[in-house]
């Protein structure tokens, strides 16, 4: 799976609270690609016993130069987490144009929209803020979440959904 997004909306932060369980106030830009991989438990349709997988998780940067790089990172990419920093009304804006990117390089892969930094905005605007995303691909978009790298909210939920979707449709 990949993770898309502006420049500094928390796909590295949202890795690193899901792979590692830790979170750093600290911005450090990512450069290129970082790949994490982490161990999950999925369930299996009509079947008790859970299915270990492994994933492999790409952290792609979020910079101008990303649409010359971004096709050769996502072509072999089940899934996608689309991400947007709640408190940067630009980097929800440009959801639609992350998703269609993915989609046009592999327009089987599930994809999720991460509203991220869910802790900085009040209670009652976060369930408006998420009704008021906009972007024509919503069949494709499987899930929407609000999450917070910092607490946590919604974070392994949101990569166990496109874990077990990814499986489901290899």
């Amino acid at each position: 799976m990949c993770l898309v997004g502006d420049f500094g909306v928390g796909k590295t932060s949202l890795i690193r609270r899901f792979v590692d369980r830790q979170f750093s106030d600290q911005y450090l830009s990512t450069v290129g690609v970082k790949i994490s991989r982490k161990n999950v438990e999925l369930e299996q349709a009509g079947q008790s016993a859970k299915k270990n997988v492994q994933l492999l998780i790409w952290d792609l940067e979020g910079h101008t130069k990303f649409k010359a790089i971004a096709p050769s990172y996502l072509q072999g990419a089940s899934g996608a987490i689309v991400v947007a920093d709640m408190t940067r009304p630009e980097t929800v804006e440009n959801l639609a144009e992350r998703i269609q990117l993915v989609l046009s390089v592999n327009p089987k892969a599930a994809v999720i929209v991460a509203l991220n930094k869910a802790d900085l905005v009040e209670e009652e605007k976060l369930a408006k803020l998420a009704q008021s995303v906009q972007f024509t691909e919503k069949q494709r978009v499987i899930a929407i979440y609000t999450t917070s790298a910092k607490t946590g909210k919604d974070v392994d939920e949101m990569f166990q959904k496109l874990a077990q979707k990814m499986v489901e449709v290899t």
